[in-house]
């Protein structure tokens, strides 16, 4: 049996937990975040950013997801899975989400269409993952790209959010549901031109995918791919990202303007405070326009609420 240990972010953690959902065991280790069971692996991360993954296809299910500080792998370029040679320089759709673990603000799914003529422009003026780059960075780059590149923007507000939450509906169908439908409209968008490829920023395995938009008007499976850390491997995710993240900097600040203060990004202690005033400022019935309210930070926001009134 072989073993690989990761050391990874939080934000990297909740990302693979979404992605092995269905896989999911309820009986997890003291300190663990989740545990999951693969046909060749078994995952368990931890509190404290270490990720354990064990089982005869434990190399191939952790290079998903980097490299192993005791091993160096051959080659870095596991993540890119079944991708064909050549594939970075291809004319791509990309698609990519932002705002999935922050408490506060919406989801924003962007999809956007690379040529590969204008590849080497957009390494030029900087098209990177997104969270490689501050919020300046991002609003600057954003403006020049989005007249260059062909995207689409889906916007799932809180209110809708939580409505769906509330429904039974998980995170992993919603935003299965907004790539499903950004992409489709990129494809409207550049017809009769298509694209060589369809790259996805993988949050769920394949085949979950396909289920959550089994019952939408879905693209065509050929040609579609998906890998994790794809912005990395094709540019046309990159700029989604990025395109994504401004809109959801943009709606932000729409957020703030109308709460009456910053309003912080996240799901830390940060924002459980700005809840509470937020509900204290405006009643707890204005939270659904603001927050993703399943979070654990409605109670505790509401914990605080509680402390201050006393």
């Amino acid at each position: 049996m072989g073993n690989v240990v990761l050391n990874l972010s939080m934000s990297e953690i909740n990302k693979m937990k979404s992605y092995y959902e269905g896989k999911l065991l309820e009986k997890t280790p003291p300190g663990s975040v989740f545990a999951a069971k693969t046909s060749g692996s078994m995952i368990t991360a931890y509190k404290s950013g270490k990720v354990l993954f064990q089982g005869s296809g434990s190399e191939a299910e952790a290079s998903r997801w980097g490299e192993a500080a005791a091993k160096a792998p051959v080659k870095a370029s596991a993540p890119k899975g079944n991708l064909p040679q050549g594939f970075s320089n291809w004319s791509v759709i990309g698609s990519d989400e932002v705002g999935t673990g922050d408490f506060f603000g919406p989801i924003t799914v962007v999809a956007a269409y690379v040529r590969k003529e204008d590849i080497p422009l957009l390494k030029e003026l900087g098209v990177r993952d997104s969270k490689d780059l501050n919020d300046d960075k991002i609003i600057a780059i954003a403006k020049v790209i989005k007249d260059i590149v062909p995207f689409s923007l889906m916007t799932l507000k809180n209110e809708k959010y939580n409505q769906l939450q509330k429904s039974g509906m998980s995170q992993g169908k919603m935003k299965a549901i907004l790539h499903n439908q950004a992409i489709l409209k990129v494809l409207e968008k550049i017809s009769p031109v298509k694209p060589e490829a369809i790259l996805i920023d993988q949050f769920v395995q394949e085949s979950t995918y396909f289920q959550h938009v089994k019952n939408q008007k879905e693209v065509a499976r050929e040609n579609v791919y998906f890998s994790t850390k794809a912005e990395g491997i094709h540019l046309a995710v990159a700029a989604a990202s990025i395109l994504a993240r401004y809109a959801f900097v943009q709606y932000f600040d729409k957020l703030s303007d109308s709460a009456g203060f910053k309003i912080p990004k996240g799901a830390g202690s940060q924002v459980d405070e700005a809840a509470a005033k937020l509900i204290l400022k405006k009643g707890r019935e204005v939270l659904p326009q603001f927050v993703k309210l399943h979070f654990a930070n409605t109670e505790k926001a509401m914990t605080l609420v509680n402390k201050k009134k006393r």
